[in-house]
């Protein structure tokens, strides 16, 4: 059974500590698109994970963790990753990586980092991680596949071809150092060496696990909102966080993805740039800020702060739709403890009307949010295990929450830890 692991919003959502717990019952977990530019946070056995390219079920040994042909490849990044874990005694995971998938190059960083320059007060908020260069060569056919590491002549054409296109921006758009074929080869050389052991035809792997019986977990990266074609364009990743893309970015058929677990936030964040109906400021998003998630609301690859907003029904229900939910994981439920009253965003108002609707990007620039504040519970709900032990105020926030995006929340986090979940059936479950 394939089942698929992503998120409603911006990103952030807790989709890590979600996988990490999905991945106990899994034999395999694919990452299936997105590159180092986002991570995930786990908290287990191990201590705290943050986790930027490995699938977030690494912590198994009974798992074989896929890197899919939809990711963007940053090989120095993920060994890198591989070292931190097996550093802090985390057994080495068996990983495979799908031979048709692309690498990020040194130069999709530089030229990330030099359009951000470039573009000043209207940047995109880039985690400069080269991934918009990267998917920018991908589709315009000038990327490296891994499997082209294991041709010699073609890689030295290749880079050849590639550095004189490169080479007349760096000189003309960005006044930069020009690329050094001979480094850029050498460098490629590196890349084959260190992920030569785990090269393998993924959507072949996957294609006999799927006969086998084998359970599979697909994980996405960011959210519905961040998607390039339906989320807040363009302020958005450069590839598609829906489950849908699953079946693209890890070689399978899509009528094999059979569960779709869509993690949604307690409380909204989001980190860069980009329309973010439900944000607050000043002392009362520093509040949530400091008491969110494990240690506080930054960013697991970034360190920065992540914006603060409430929950936004219209958001959600629209992100849920989108990824085709069968299953709503609201995490961090625990944090909004402290709150006497719960203001949560039921609606939009554009130019005087209200809607439900999630708009496109220039009406969404306009939105204001028509929030409804619901009574606090006022207490530590961390340790709790069944759903009727919650107090009657968090229960009723959930199904005010769960009613308003018309998906069914069988799980509910308490807490940062693998164990601190709450499975509950929904009247909305079938």
């Amino acid at each position: 059974m394939v089942k698929a692991v992503v998120g409603a919003n911006w990103g952030d959502e807790g989709k890590g500590k979600i996988t990490d717990m999905m991945a106990e019952d899994a034999d395999i977990i694919v990452r299936f698109q997105g590159g180092a530019n986002a991570g995930h946070t786990i908290v287990n056995d191990y201590g705290k994970f943050a986790l930027h390219t490995l699938p977030s079920g690494v912590f198994y040994h009974h798992t074989t963790s896929i890197i899919g042909n939809g990711v963007a490849l940053n090989i120095p990044v993920l060994f890198q990753e591989i070292k931190s874990i097996t550093d802090r005694n985390v057994p080495m995971p068996r990983i495979l990586v799908s031979d048709r998938a692309q690498m990020v190059m040194p130069y999709h960083i530089l030229f990330d980092q030099y359009e951000e320059e470039r573009l000043g007060g209207k940047s995109f908020g880039s985690t400069k991680s080269g991934i918009a260069p990267f998917y920018s060569d991908k589709y315009a056919k000038i990327g490296f596949q891994v499997s082209e590491l294991f041709d010699e002549d073609l890689l030295e054409e290749k880079v050849k071809r590639i550095c004189e296109t490169k080479n007349v921006l760096l000189e003309h758009l960005y006044h930069k150092p020009l690329l050094d074929p001979e480094e850029l080869l050498s460098n490629l050389h590196e890349y084959k060496e260190m992920v030569e052991p785990y090269v393998c035809d993924v959507s072949a792997y996957l294609h006999q696990a799927i006969k086998e019986g084998k359970n599979i977990l697909l994980e996405g990266q960011l959210g519905t909102l961040k998607d390039p074609d339906h989320g807040i364009y363009p302020m958005v990743t450069s590839s598609s966080t829906l489950a849908a893309y699953g079946a693209i970015g890890a070689g399978i058929p899509p009528y094999e993805i059979k569960q779709i677990v869509t993690v949604c936030k307690a409380y909204s964040s989001a980190v860069g740039a980009g329309a973010f109906v439900s944000e607050i400021f000043g002392d009362e998003a520093d509040e949530l800020r400091r008491r969110g998630g494990d240690g506080g609301e930054f960013g697991a690859t970034t360190g920065r702060p992540r914006r603060m907003g409430w929950f936004d029904c219209v958001a959600s229900k629209y992100g849920c739709r989108l990824q085709g939910t069968t299953d709503v994981a609201f995490t961090v439920l625990d944090v909004l403890g402290y709150l006497n009253e719960i203001p949560v965003c039921v609606g939009y108002d554009i130019d005087g009307e209200i809607t439900t609707d999630f708009p496109v990007t220039a009406k969404l620039e306009k939105a204001k949010p028509v929030l409804k504040t619901l009574p606090g519970w006022s207490c530590e709900i961390r340790g709790i295990r069944e759903y009727d032990q919650l107090p009657e105020n968090c229960k009723k926030y959930i199904e005010f929450v769960e009613e308003q995006i018309g998906y069914p929340i069988t799980m509910v986090s308490n807490g940062p830890g693998r164990n601190d979940i709450i499975y509950r059936k929904s009247k909305f479950s079938k």
